[in-house]
């Protein structure tokens, strides 16, 4: 439940020398004409100039609150920014980020439609996507890719009934946490053709690799998607798996998607007979 006179959103950045970085994610905030918002900052104890600067803004942009102390990461920081938002719609970015437009906050609380849903996604610019990224969302392309938090607005409801980020995946957690609330029939979700963020092309997730999410990752599929795919989409990710599992020498894992592999085949030969 929302506290009385609580800010519409709450916009938190996780931080670690991020003196470099930092000016471009807070100037895009201040400069933001939609003011009832809070800034958390979740600091990993950075030994750079990176809370001298954010206390220096701090000064003029009173809406900014630091905390400061030993965390397990990106997504630890972002799970202490949960426990401490007071906002409707809580939003991550990075400390090399920037909010795309001045009016890009306004634009969101103007749609009246959001207030039904609660996650509402949009787009992110960056070069390294040479453009926009990446439109609508189904079920089979966010098994492809994912899906930027950058992009994304949650109420915090959705932490309550799906849980926050698992720390066990130490670069793809939000893709994880992403699977489970578009794959739920529990939170309601909608797209808006908004460009929301500048993302930058250096982040944490875009320089480095998640094995342990890479392989957790077409279980989580049959776990969670599985119902509500076509038996040729489950097929495709079964040789998938079994190609990625070949040569992780995870045989078990291999034998398990060959036998669903077949069972697809023999479900699609099924329905295919049954609509003629």
């Amino acid at each position: 439940m929302l506290i009385k006179n609580s800010p519409i959103f709450s916009i938190i950045i996780p931080t670690y020398n991020s003196g470099k970085t930092i000016s471009v994610a807070l100037d895009s905030i201040i400069s933001q004409t939609f003011k009832n918002l809070e800034v958390l900052i979740i600091d990993n104890l950075s030994t750079d100039d990176t809370i001298k600067i954010i206390e220096n803004y701090k000064e003029q942009f009173t809406k900014i609150t630091i905390n400061s102390e030993r965390d397990k990461g990106i997504y630890d920081a972002m799970n202490k920014g949960i426990d401490l938002a007071k906002g409707e719609w809580l939003y991550f970015m990075g400390s090399d980020d920037s909010i795309y437009e001045s009016t890009t906050l306004q634009q969101f609380a103007n749609r009246d439609e959001v207030l039904d849903f609660e996650v509402v996604y949009g787009n992110v610019y960056s070069p390294r996507f040479n453009g926009i990224y990446d439109g609508e969302f189904t079920f089979a392309k966010l098994a492809e890719k994912n899906i930027c938090h950058q992009a994304i607005f949650f109420k915090s409801s959705v932490f309550k009934k799906i849980g926050s980020f698992n720390l066990k995946y130490k670069i793809h957690a939000d893709w994880d946490h992403n699977m489970r609330w578009f794959y739920s029939k529990k939170i309601s979700k909608a797209y808006i053709n908004q460009v929301i963020a500048y993302y930058s092309d250096n982040g944490f997730s875009s320089l480095n690799e998640d094995n342990v999410f890479k392989n957790d990752k077409f279980f989580k599929l049959l776990k969670l998607a599985s119902k509500q795919m076509h038996y040729s989409e489950l097929i495709l990710y079964c040789n998938k798996a079994i190609k990625l599992y070949k040569t992780q020498n995870m045989y078990l894992s291999c034998l398990v998607f060959l036998t669903l592999k077949y069972f697809y085949r023999i479900l699609r030969k099924i329905s295919s007979i049954k609509s003629k």
